[in-house]
């Protein structure tokens, strides 16, 4: 499994887990003082330890999977129950402490006569001042400015286009740069790195989306 955004901890997820497990006690405890077995359960089964199945990884319905690793990109897949599963080029871009603060997943687009031959989800935090847009620019280049669609729980989500340009740029560029203005403080403006490397060898087998 690979690392993702998400609004959940693990902490919390835990906590909500250890209370719920606490007042299912509470509710047995109340009504009697030893269980009744249930159907199916001899009274063995209540002092042995059947045992659970061991998780082997494989990923489960619904899931996000790394299909394969090229360079800092991810062909990042979600398991489904076609004999295919559809895959993307993702990157988690961290800050310097490691959390995970932004997503990059990529795409090509099959669209004749269209000028877009990618198309890019970008996640970035909340608390994003939209109107300011997203900048992407390739090794301290001139970049392209890029609107924001729409926010979740997740964060802010920009869905762009890339043309054959944009995408021979990030093929022949080290570092990409990502920068957004936060609403609380517009005057400060927040660049996070994008790394380039295997971005070519990931372009090349990612999926192709037809329009």
């Amino acid at each position: 499994m690979i690392k993702s955004l998400s609004p959940i901890t693990l902490a919390a997820l835990l906590a909500l887990t250890t209370s719920l497990s606490a007042q299912q006690s509470d509710t047995v405890d109340a009504g009697s003082a030893e269980p009744a077995t249930q159907a199916g359960e001899s009274a063995a089964d209540q002092v042995l330890d059947l045992g659970q199945p061991v998780d082997d990884g494989t990923p489960k319905l619904g899931d996000r999977y790394s299909k394969s690793t090229h360079g800092d990109w991810e062909l990042a897949c979600v398991k489904t129950e076609a004999e295919t599963d559809p895959c993307s080029l993702l990157q988690i871009l961290s800050d310097p402490a490691g959390n995970p603060m932004a997503e990059v997943s990529l795409f090509r687009i099959d669209q004749p006569g269209g000028q877009a031959v990618a198309g890019a989800t970008i996640i970035v935090p909340l608390e994003t001042l939209l109107p300011a847009a997203l900048t992407i620019s390739v090794d301290g280049a001139p970049g392209k400015r890029y609107n924001y669609s729409f926010c979740n729980p997740l964060g802010c989500v920009a869905q762009i286009g890339l043309t054959q340009a944009d995408v021979d740029t990030f093929k022949q560029g080290s570092e990409a740069s990502l920068s957004l203005r936060p609403a609380p403080a517009p005057d400060q403006l927040v660049e996070m790195k994008m790394s380039l490397k295997g971005f070519t060898a990931g372009y090349n087998v990612v999926d192709v989306v037809k329009q």
